[in-house]
């Protein structure tokens, strides 16, 4: 009788325990080659060891916890305000003792405030994961399945001993984060995008597309937004790439972020934002807000997915074309990855100067590639020289922002964009970042001034910016 036999039938008679097994060589191939696919034995070995695993991490008091957690929420729905953590958390307390006394137990110290911790990031929180989002070296949280959660720590991935009960209990975390966004996750709609309260970014994919049950990715963001000082102490750039960055905000000059998945370029993106002056109108347009501007004339805007029935979804691309109408003398956008890019071009060259984005590329050259990509699917048959005079014209600085093989996150190049020669666009380093080792686990490099002096240093001093030219000349600047 198989182990779902066995669930399926209470009355069944127990079967021995399971056995290790031994190992099989695997059968040769008629050609004489052994075969690369597991054994049956090999994969009854794998479903035991999962089996173990999920037996070794059942909690012996999870009874008492649900009984909590369905009592409180039937208490919540009669008189009881989430909303008031001291009032909840006393009800908790409450009710845990009144529990354990009900059920004749007695938990050794440790445990009783284990399960009054769990109960507690339960209904206040999201679950075991609570604790994770509340430390600050954490900057990832990512649970594959029910029993299995990582965490990036100082751009390294480790994994801990959190686990939920089962995968039921991810989908009531996930369904928690989604839906006071009014967004969905189910089998119709098995993916989705959100936001923690605190701007943390979300993305959930459940099954039948996840095959190890449901996923969430949590993006964290510091409760209080990386100024250029942290970003400058933490050894992303120096005080005259700064300097320069700031003086090309100031000015109205357009710029890109570009970088890879994880290397910062939101954070580098909200940095960049703070040099915008105060009495500019700034709007920003992102699939799920996470900038925190600290401009008090800022108008934030957030893309909305199709119903259940498939209709009424808002795109970055439309809340793009929907801004030029709001008056703005500033365009952020979180990020470009398809259509919109040809819109933002479009608003970079008809006097909305000095907007922001991102995009995912590996370099500045790469960039113009994924810019020109993402144009054409606008749905517009546009011959590959206009878009590239379109870049030429709207894009003046690429920021590239990589994060490293030791974890750190750093700019690799300001890039100046200086125009066409016949089809191909002029790119200019002004700074950047020359790795020239790595060791005991660190990588070793200097940030390094090209001499070159930007095209755009005129308008800068024009916008009454001022900026020694002597940052420009500079052959060597300490990491």
């Amino acid at each position: 009788m198989g182990l779902l036999d066995r669930i399926g039938n209470t009355n069944a008679p127990p079967e021995p325990a399971l056995q290790p097994l031994e190992p099989v060589a695997p059968e040769p191939e008629p050609n004489g080659h052994s075969s690369l696919l597991p054994t049956v034995q090999e994969e009854q070995s794998v479903a035991v060891r999962r089996f173990n695993l999920g037996q070794s991490r059942k909690d012996p008091f999870r009874h008492i916890r649900e009984k909590v957690q369905a009592q409180l929420l039937r208490e919540s729905n009669r008189y009881l305000r989430l909303d008031d953590k001291d009032a909840v958390h006393s009800q908790i307390v409450a009710m845990l003792d009144e529990t354990l006394a009900a059920e004749g137990i007695q938990p050794a110290r440790v445990d009783y405030m284990r399960i009054l911790d769990s109960i507690t990031n339960e209904v206040l929180g999201f679950g075991p994961i609570q604790p994770l989002l509340d430390d600050e070296s954490v900057t990832e949280v990512m649970v594959n399945g029910y029993d299995q959660v990582f965490v990036e720590r100082f751009g390294k991935l480790q994994a801990t001993d959190v686990s939920f009960d089962d995968d039921s209990h991810v989908m009531r975390v996930i369904d928690k984060i989604v839906a006071p966004l009014g967004r969905r996750v189910d089998e119709a709609s098995p993916m989705v995008d959100a936001r923690l309260p605190d701007g943390s970014r979300v993305n959930a994919i459940i099954p039948p597309l996840s095959l190890v049950g449901p996923v969430l990715t949590v993006r964290r963001f510091p409760r209080q937004p990386l100024t250029v000082e942290d970003l400058m102490r933490l050894g992303s750039f120096t005080r005259d790439m700064a300097e320069f960055m700031a003086a090309a905000v100031k000015a109205r000059l357009n710029v890109v972020v570009s970088g890879g998945t994880g290397s910062g370029k939101t954070t580098l993106l909200n940095v960049l934002s703070s040099f915008i002056p105060d009495d500019d109108r700034i709007v920003t347009i992102e699939d799920a807000a996470e900038l925190q501007l600290v401009q008090p004339h800022v108008v934030t805007l957030e893309a909305r997915p199709a119903n259940i029935d498939g209709r009424g979804a808002i795109t970055i691309r439309d809340l793009v074309r929907n801004s030029l109408r709001m008056r703005p003398d500033r365009i952020v956008v979180g990020e470009v990855r398809s259509g919109e890019a040809l819109d933002m071009l479009q608003a970079m060259n008809t006097g909305h100067d000095g907007s922001l984005t991102t995009a995912h590329a590996n370099s500045p050259r790469e960039l113009l590639s994924r810019i020109e990509t993402m144009v054409l699917m606008a749905g517009m048959d546009l011959p590959m020289r206009a878009i590239r005079e379109q870049m030429s014209k709207a894009i003046h600085l690429i920021v590239q922002q990589e994060r490293l093989e030791d974890g750190t996150r750093k700019i690799t190049h300001i890039t100046e964009i200086q125009g066409m020669d016949g089809d191909t666009i002029i790119l200019e380093d002004i700074f950047r970042f020359d790795q020239t080792g790595f060791e005991n686990g660190k990588v070793l490099g200097n940030f390094r001034a090209t001499g070159a002096r930007p095209m755009a240093y005129d308008q800068i001093e024009r916008m009454g910016v001022h900026l020694p030219l002597s940052i420009f000349g500079r052959v060597l600047l300490n990491a």
